[in-house]
């Protein structure tokens, strides 16, 4: 059964919702946020380096200098400082309100689709974004924020990080026109690698090189990354209104609540569910917007 554009980006947000999960195991054994990121994208670029080679040989690698361009961007913005900046969040306010301050990234599209793509903001898709907003914040928090131990740092990491992802539908959507998605993605992770890196040397950052994270960090780079962000990509190429891409892809949210809960042994409350339902009834809501006028 073939999948649409539509299909490829939800099943990307899923994929996405087991992050936590290899998170969670390498931050377990020993392994820092930085180091956790850059074996990430490193091992994402290595198994696309091998199979793009095996694939179509060696010179299918080369690319023009203007999508060079757009795939270092991919790889700086959306990549490396996207995940220092919810590196940083994390750090500063945990990884719940984190999560849910990423998906500030589902408004930074809407309006960056309609100022370089003159997407219009119907009232259907306006009344989609805010269901999805709320939803997230409902099924990741439970209705409970904690404002009071707020960090305004850690606020403005959270939205940066946010608007760093956002980045990556618009920049992948210039850069997806006729460019190999496993090619755009293998020089994308090259640069977000290198970014990485630097950061961790001028920062000195502690790198941890036990078999049990370096296992983790390739299915990690496997699994979410490399699979995720191939359909990713794939979808951005068949979806014309971007603004509705990172509700498709809020799935990741859903998921990552589910799959959190079950595995610290935490019970799913009321809010948590009403907030998975909103995340789904936005999805089905945005993909009426397309027979809108």
């Amino acid at each position: 059964m073939k999948v649409n554009g539509n299909g490829e980006i939800m099943l990307a947000g899923i994929l996405w919702g087991t992050i936590g999960i290899f998170i969670w195991f390498m931050k377990r054994d020993g392994a820092t946020a930085e180091w956790i990121s850059f074996l990430r994208v490193f091992f994402s670029w290595l198994i696309l380096l091998v199979f793009v080679g095996w694939r179509s040989g060696w010179t299918s690698m080369k690319v023009s200098p203007k999508i060079m361009v757009y795939c270092a961007l991919l790889g700086l913005i959306c990549h490396g400082i996207y995940n220092i900046f919810y590196s940083l969040a994390v750090t500063s306010i945990g990884v719940s309100l984190s999560a849910v301050l990423l998906n500030v990234a589902t408004v930074f599209t809407a309006v960056f689709s309609a100022l370089f793509f003159r997407e219009k903001i119907t009232p259907m898709k306006g009344m989609a974004l805010v269901i999805n907003i709320l939803g997230c914040i409902l099924a990741v928090t439970g209705g409970t924020l904690g404002l009071s131990a707020l960090s305004i740092w850690g606020l403005f990491y959270g939205i940066m990080a946010g608007l760093c992802y956002a980045l990556t539908a618009i920049i992948g959507k210039l850069a997806g026109y006729g460019t190999d998605a496993f090619v755009m993605s293998l020089w994308s992770y090259f640069w977000a690698a290198l970014c990485l890196l630097v950061w961790i040397l001028w920062q000195q950052g502690a790198m941890t090189v036990s078999p049990a994270v370096l296992g983790l960090g390739f299915f990690y780079a496997l699994i979410p990354t490399v699979l995720g962000y191939i359909l990713y990509y794939l979808g951005l190429q068949q979806i014309e209104d971007l603004s509705k891409v990172p509700v498709l892809a809020s799935l990741e949210t859903a998921a990552a609540v589910v799959l959190g809960m079950a595995l610290t042994g935490d019970v799913l409350h009321l809010p948590n569910f009403v907030g998975i339902a909103l995340i789904i009834g936005s999805q089905w809501l945005i993909g009426k917007c397309r027979h809108q006028p």
